[in-house]
């Protein structure tokens, strides 16, 4: 039924927006609530595309900066054939939106050149650019030949000399040789540019032509073949997972174009790949994955996000009934009564609505993963955004016009009240622990160990939201306890304490909205507890699993001469490096330190350091050890040294982990045991490359190369780090709502805390004594609230914590990381919160006229 009232009837609907202005704390709940829901609608789409995103980043991190596009290689191709090919691929290139291809050339790995009147094993290589990216020594960039220092200074070989009796061209240039671990501009060719003579004698060195013609006159020279003949697309690394998949799909289409002309101009044994489809895979089940894992939390959220609407709708009801029945009288029916609480609160929430879904926008680098949304996300989200804006519209329209169908026309509002009084009885805490019951079986079923790291960890969204459904389940059973107590508080008689019994009667006359916030806050503080405690765990599972394995920030394995000291460590080591033995055969790993350096370079994690000052020189009953990983049928016996005397037991070490070993002191070893160790390994603070030059310009071999940072791929648990930061995310929203639904409802409650506070300040209670009543009332709820949520999500956070590690397979376990600062910050907050409501209640005891509140009761 619509308006029948005339002008003057329908002024009031044009008039609605600016009649709302009348109760500015209606409209702040209702443009706050609309902002929150649209906020967690668009969050979830773009926190699932920014990890998709995340993991494009994370995967051209790790894959060679040349090979996000297409790749071409051939072998055993003749150099003449190379023009044809590069001719063919330059066109596919530019028809396909790739830049110009680069290059790379190299002879036989074996073969030999004579420089000297002797033979040298060398490998002859060009490549675009390569000389800028090489560090010249000594000599020039014209065209000719550049040598590695080692093989002229070994060989002494000069400038100017033209290897094969005079065929080759001059060598130009000495070069420093690339070490091991080369820059990354190198990366796809590291096999064949990088040469450690020491550790492979079998290869040859490698010797770079400066120019394109230089290499084709010497491998003519040679012979005219080519072992290796590479073309790559070199450019910026992908965005976003958009950009990604499209490069991609280019580069097969690009590849799927030229094989058959390349195959056809029959140039050698000819493959094609694009490399980094492998990577926009991972990518794209990431995403599905965190989308996936996180869609049943974030419609959750959406759901009470939009029953606040409901909330908003009933408060504005209650405010305009007398309004509302006049109009009814009037002739306005439900729809039309729906629609003017949809013009007096519709400019807020679409506000609201709006600003919800830029904020998710804007501060997607503050609660996201590190990584771009695409744009099509960005609409999915502004589309999410729009339908909960118009459903949360629809809401609040749809509750009044029932609420007026209900008590005007059906009259049946008091009928409808004892129903939903019934609804309290309802055990909805069996429904919520039902469903964490089923979480946790899913969890315990779909996170099962695996011998590999796999990149991308399955977790059922269900048991994703098995520690949300316990929270939810404890928050239940606390506001029933609350509900009783507070139903029974009549019964208390706390007269000696007045501050006491004024707040315990507050709290009683206020039942509904005091559940509500309990509810709403044991759910927030339990969320941000559970996601905080996972996410942070995963994070330091990666740093100590890393460390373990690793050792320190890097490590090589080294000579034995540097081990046992017959030649120093060189001059940039020695104040950041470590040498550690290692000893096996009778059943344990035992690792020979030097404690003092050891203690200071080593990645030691929560080892107590002073463990290492029981570790010396033998005793009676054998050479003191610190005792790794003990089982009970492990011997104390050290392979060809005397047994060992634990000091003390560890349940994991690095190098070791948690298998069974010792760790004894060097100091405990005489010389000839010292040389008897056949292994020995460099442990260091510096990052592998600067570890692996300081070696090289000493000669030393250093094989087996490893970085902390490196040492695991990180991507699975920053997966899972990813998708716990959402329910962070959640639990900071639905810790803004409870502190905004507490602060709303001592507001709400000001003429009645004024009137009041006025009359027991007449009776002769001082003021302060009145605020500690008011801090007692909200104290007591926020400290519930804290207290409960806090302890039940780290609780429930340590038991999850370990089916959630995706490398259970490597120790150590995941455990629950101090939550010491995380308690803290969370009661500074509640005493924050707690402070500012007993403030707001004061300030309506402060400014009220006794005379005037009494006259208007």
């Amino acid at each position: 039924m619509g308006a029948r009232g005339g002008t003057r009837g329908r002024g009031a609907w044009r008039a609605a927006p600016r009649a709302a202005l009348s109760s500015p704390l209606t409209l702040v709940v209702a443009g706050v609530t609309a902002l929150l829901a649209c906020f967690l609608a668009s969050a979830g789409v773009l926190h699932a595309s920014a990890a998709g995103g995340a993991t494009v980043a994370h995967q051209a991190d790790i894959v060679c900066a040349d090979e996000t596009g297409p790749q071409f290689n051939w072998t055993h191709a003749d150099i003449s054939s190379v023009d044809p090919a590069l001719a063919t691929l330059r066109q596919a290139a530019a028809e396909h939106g790739f830049p110009e291809p680069r290059i790379a050339l190299y002879t036989r790995d074996h073969g030999y050149a004579e420089f000297n009147g002797e033979q040298q094993k060398v490998r002859f290589g060009y490549t675009d650019g390569g000389i800028d990216h090489l560090q010249l020594l000594d000599g020039t960039r014209a065209p000719g030949l550049w040598m590695g220092t080692d093989l002229s200074r070994f060989e002494g070989i000069p400038l100017g000399v033209r290897g094969q009796g005079g065929a080759l061209p001059p060598i130009v240039g000495i070069y420093q040789d690339l070490p091991n671990a080369p820059p990354d501009w190198w990366c796809s060719q590291q096999r064949q540019a990088v040469q450690q003579r020491l550790v492979d004698p079998s290869g040859g060195a490698i010797v770079f032509a400066t120019d394109r013609p230089t290499m084709d006159r010497t491998v003519r020279a040679l012979g005219g073949n080519l072992e290796v003949f590479k073309v790559t697309f070199p450019a910026e690394p992908p965005r976003d997972l958009a950009e990604a998949s499209d490069r991609v799909r280019r580069a097969e289409a690009m590849i799927a174009a030229v094989r058959p002309k390349l195959e056809a101009q029959n140039l050698g044994l000819f493959g094609a790949s694009a490399p980094f489809a492998r990577s926009a895979e991972i990518a794209q089940q990431a995403e599905t994955n965190v989308f996936g894992s996180i869609l049943p939390l974030a419609l959750l959220s959406v759901v009470i996000g939009v029953a606040g609407m409901a909330t908003v709708a009933l408060q504005w009801y209650q405010r305009r009934h007398a309004q509302v029945r006049l109009h009814f009288a009037r002739g306005s029916g439900p729809l039309a009564l729906g629609g003017l609480a949809i013009a007096e609160l519709g400019p807020p929430i679409a506000i609201g609505g709006t600003a919800g879904a830029v904020l998710a926008s804007v501060l997607l680098d503050v609660y996201g993963p590190p990584g771009v949304a695409t744009a099509g996300a960005q609409v999915l989200a502004a589309s999410a955004a729009a339908v909960v804006l118009v459903l949360s519209v629809a809401v609040l329209g749809a509750v009044v016009a029932g609420r007026v169908h209900g008590e005007f026309q059906r009259g049946r509002q008091r009928a409808r009240a004892r129903r939903w009084r019934l609804l309290l009885f309802v055990p909805w805490e069996l429904a919520t622990a039902t469903l964490a019951v089923l979480g946790w079986n899913r969890l315990l079923t779909t996170t099962r160990p695996s011998p590999t790291l796999n990149p991308l960890p399955q977790v059922d969204p269900l048991g994703l939201t098995y520690p949300v459904f316990v929270v939810l389940t404890v928050g239940l059973v606390s506001a029933r306890i609350a509900w009783l107590l507070l139903r029974l508080s009549h019964r208390a008689r706390f007269w000696r304490a007045p501050a006491l019994q004024l707040a315990i009667r507050r709290l009683a006359s206020a039942r509904a909205p005091v559940v509500g916030v309990l509810i709403i806050g044991v759910l927030a503080t339990g969320t941000l507890a559970v996601g905080n405690s996972i996410a942070s765990g995963q994070m330091h599972a990666l740093d100590t699993k890393s460390g373990l394995f690793t050792g320190a920030n890097s490590r090589v394995d080294t000579e034995h001469a540097l081990g046992v000291g017959t030649r120093p460590l060189p001059e940039p080591l020695r104040d950041t490096t470590t040498l550690v033995g290692e000893l096996s055969g009778t059943g344990s790993i035992v690792l020979v330190v030097d404690p003092a350096t050891f203690t200071r370079y080593a990645w030691l994690g929560d080892i107590d350091r002073t463990l290492f000052d029981r570790l010396g020189t033998p005793r009676p009953d054998g050479i003191p050890a610190l005792r790794v990983g003990h089982t009970p049928g492990q011997s104390p016996a050290l392979p060809g040294l005397p047994a060992a005397a634990p000091v003390a037991d560890l349940a994991a070490f690095p190098l070791i982990g948690n298998k069974p070993g010792y760790v004894i002191s060097r100091a405990s070893l005489t010389a000839d045991q010292l040389d008897d160790i056949p292994k020995w390994t460099a442990l260091s603070t510096l990052a592998l490359p600067e570890l692996v030059n300081a070696l090289d310009a000493e000669d030393f071999a250093h094989p087996n190369g490893v970085n902390k940072a490196d040492a695991l791929d990180a991507l699975p648990f920053r997966l899972v780090e990813w998708t716990f930061s959402f329910v962070i995310l959640i639990g900071a929203v639905l810790g803004t709502v409870a502190v905004l639904a507490l602060l709303i409802a001592v507001e709400v409650r000001r003429r009645q805390n004024a009137l009041a506070g006025a009359l027991v300040l007449r009776m002769g209670m001082r003021p302060r004594a009145l605020l500690g009543s008011h801090l007692l009332e909200v104290g007591a709820l926020a400290g519930a609230a804290v207290l409960t949520g806090v302890g039940c999500g780290v609780a429930v956070a340590a038991m999850a914590m370990p089916r959630f590690d995706p490398a259970r397979w490597l120790a150590p376990r995941s455990e629950l990381p101090d939550p010491t600062l995380f308690v803290l910050a969370v009661t500074a907050v509640g005493l924050l919160v707690v402070a500012a409501a007993g403030a707001l209640a004061m300030r309506s005891v402060r400014t009220a006229d006794t005379a005037e509140l009494l006259r208007a009761q």
